[in-house]
C-alpha cells in the first residue's frame, strides 16, 4: 500500500479532569476512526512531570468542594490574562518532553481537547519542535483565556458564541464546527419514554427533571433537589457521578430517586423531560442532542457560570440566577413554547454544521511544509462548500448570538500571529533526547520547581494569585531560564 492510500494517524490529547474533556476525546477518536484515521489517545496528566497530574486533578476537585468561592476568584482573575502565569507555565514547560514522545513520526496532526495541552503544544508549535498541525478542540460553551494558544494551528468550536470568544482573545483558525455526542442520545418517542420509566423504577407519568451535577457531583446539588422538589412542577432525578456521599445524603434528605454513575445516560434522559444542570459541560450537550430542553441553576463558580452565560446567550438554555424564578421557568419548559422552541433549537445546533472531522481533516491534507504555527496555511484545503472568511470582519459576539451559525465548516479567521517556519517534519529522535549537562540541569530545576509548587503552595498558589498576591516572583527567574530554551 502506497503512503498516499495508508491511514493517517492523529494524535488526541485529553485529561481526566472530571469527565468532559474526555468524553470529547472519546467521541473525535470515534469520528475520526469512522473517518479511516488511525487515532493514539493520551491523558495529559499523565504527561506532567513527577506524578503531578493526579495532584493537580484532587486539588481542582478539592477547590471546587471547600473553596468555590476561591474558585471564582481565580477564574475571573485569570480568564483574560493573554498568558499563564510563570508557575502554570513552568510546570506546563516541564510536559513538553514527554507530549512529544507521544506523537508517532507518522502522526499527521494533534488535537487536544485540554487546556493545558493546548497550551504545550502551542509552545512547541511557536519553537518549530512540533512540526505538525496542533488543532484545540474547544469543549466549553464559554472560553476561557487559557484555551487560547499562541502556535495552535485552529481552534474548533461547537457555536458561534465560543467561536466569537475565542477569536476575541486572539485564537487563530476558529472554525465552527458543531458538537459531537455519542448517537445514542436521540430523540425518544412515547414508546420508548416508557420503557425507560419503566427500566430505571420512575412513575410513569409525573413531569421529571434530571439534576445533574458532572462526574465528582459538586455544586449546591442538595440545595437544587429540595428546591425542585418544592415547586411541586417536577419531581428531581438526581445523578451524582462518583459522589458516594452526596448520593447518602439525598437519600437521607428524602429525594426518592438518585443514582450514582451511570452508564445507560442516553435512556435516563429518554425518561426525563428536562435536565437542569450546574455546570454547561457535554452532559448539556448530549440532553439537546435527546431532544431535552436544558436549564442552567446553581451553577458552579469559574466555568460553571460563564457556560450558562454562554448557553442563555445562545437560547439554548436559560439561566435561573434566583430561586423564585424555578417554578415559572420549569413549567414552560414543560409544558409551554418556550420549551419546544429550545427542543428545536437544541437539535438544531446538530444539524447546521458537519463536526470538527472536517476541520482537522482539511489541516492533516494540506501540505505539511505550508503550515506554519499559529495561522491557517493558504494552500490547506477546506472541505467543499466552506466559505472563506480569512479577510472577514468578525461580528460582535452579542450580534452573532442573534443570527444563525456559519454554514458547515465555516471559519471566523482575522490573519493570525505568525508563527515560525517549519523545516521538517518531526526532529530526529536523537536531537530531542540529546541531554547536555545544560538540558538536565534545567530538567532538574523544572521538576523540583514543580513539585514545590503543588505539594508546598498547593491550591495556596492559585488562591494567592487570586487574591492579589501573586507567586510569580518565585518562578520569574526559573521561568525566563527555562524559556531561553530552543529559541
Amino acid at each position: 500500500m502506497s503512503h498516499s492510500d495508508s491511514p493517517n494517524r492523529i494524535t488526541v490529547i485529553s485529561a481526566s479532569m472530571g469527565a468532559g474533556h474526555d468524553g470529547a476525546a472519546t467521541e473525535l477518536t470515534r469520528h475520526l476512526t469512522a473517518a479511516g484515521f488511525l487515532v493514539d489517545r493520551h491523558d495529559f496528566l499523565d504527561l506532567l512531570p513527577a506524578r503531578i497530574g493526579k495532584l493537580l486533578s484532587g486539588a481542582y476537585l478539592r477547590l471546587l468542594t471547600w473553596a468555590p468561592a476561591g474558585y471564582q476568584r481565580i477564574y475571573a482573575a485569570t480568564e483574560h490574562e493573554r498568558r499563564p502565569n510563570p508557575a502554570v507555565r513552568a510546570l506546563l514547560r516541564g510536559a513538553e518532553r514527554r507530549t512529544l514522545a507521544t506523537v508517532a513520526p507518522d502522526t499527521r496532526a494533534v488535537v487536544s481537547t485540554y487546556p493545558g495541552a493546548s497550551q504545550v503544544l502551542g509552545a512547541l508549535r511557536l519553537r518549530g519542535r512540533l512540526a505538525i498541525p496542533a488543532l484545540t478542540y474547544l469543549t466549553d460553551f464559554s472560553v476561557h483565556s487559557l484555551w487560547v494558544a499562541p502556535g495552535i494551528d485552529a481552534h474548533l468550536a461547537a457555536h458561534a458564541i465560543p467561536a466569537a470568544q475565542a477569536h476575541e482573545q486572539g485564537a487563530a483558525g476558529v472554525t465552527v464546527t458543531g458538537p459531537m455526542t455519542d448517537p445514542r442520545f436521540t430523540p425518544a418517542d412515547e414508546d420508548e419514554r416508557r420503557a425507560a420509566r419503566t427500566r430505571f423504577g420512575l412513575p410513569p407519568d409525573t413531569p421529571l427533571a434530571l439534576l445533574v451535577a458532572g462526574s465528582w457531583g459538586v455544586g449546591p446539588v442538595r440545595e437544587a433537589a429540595a428546591e425542585i422538589l418544592g415547586t411541586g412542577v417536577a419531581l428531581p432525578v438526581v445523578v451524582c457521578g462518583r459522589n458516594h456521599a452526596l448520593a447518602e445524603r439525598l437519600r437521607a434528605d428524602g429525594i426518592a430517586h438518585v443514582h450514582g454513575w451511570v452508564d445507560d445516560m442516553p435512556g435516563l434522559m429518554h425518561a426525563c423531560d428536562v435536565l437542569v444542570q450546574n455546570a454547561g459541560g457535554l452532559t448539556s450537550l448530549e440532553a439537546l442532542a435527546g431532544g431535552l430542553p436544558v436549564v442552567s441553576y446553581r451553577c458552579i463558580p469559574g466555568h460553571g457560570q460563564t457556560n450558562a452565560a454562554a448557553l442563555d446567550e445562545a437560547g439554548l438554555a436559560p439561566w435561573i440566577r434566583e430561586p423564585d424564578q424555578l417554578a415559572p421557568t420549569l413549567t414552560e419548559l414543560l409544558h409551554g413554547p418556550r420549551g419546544r422552541a429550545q427542543r428545536e433549537a437544541g437539535l438544531a445546533l446538530f444539524t447546521a454544521a458537519p463536526g470538527p472531522v472536517p476541520a482537522v481533516t482539511a489541516m492533516v491534507r494540506g501540505p505539511l511544509s505550508a503550515v506554519r504555527p499559529g495561522r491557517r496555511s493558504s494552500s490547506t484545503a477546506l472541505p467543499a462548500g466552506t466559505p472563506d472568511l480569512s479577510t472577514a470582519t468578525l461580528p460582535s459576539r452579542r450580534r452573532l448570538a442573534g443570527t444563525p451559525g456559519p454554514r458547515a465548516g465555516g471559519r471566523f479567521g482575522l490573519p493570525a500571529r505568525p508563527g515560525r517556519p517549519v523545516e521538517a517534519l518531526r526532529l530526529p529522535v536523537a536531537a530531542r533526547f540529546a541531554a547536555g549537562s545544560r538540558q538536565a540541569r534545567r530538567r532538574t530545576v523544572l521538576m523540583v520547581a514543580a513539585v514545590a509548587a503543588t505539594l508546598s503552595l498547593g491550591i495556596g498558589a492559585p488562591l494567592a494569585y487570586a487574591y492579589g498576591e501573586s507567586p510569580g516572583h518565585h518562578f520569574g527567574a526559573l521561568t525566563h531560564y527555562l524559556e531561553d530554551d530552543d529559541r
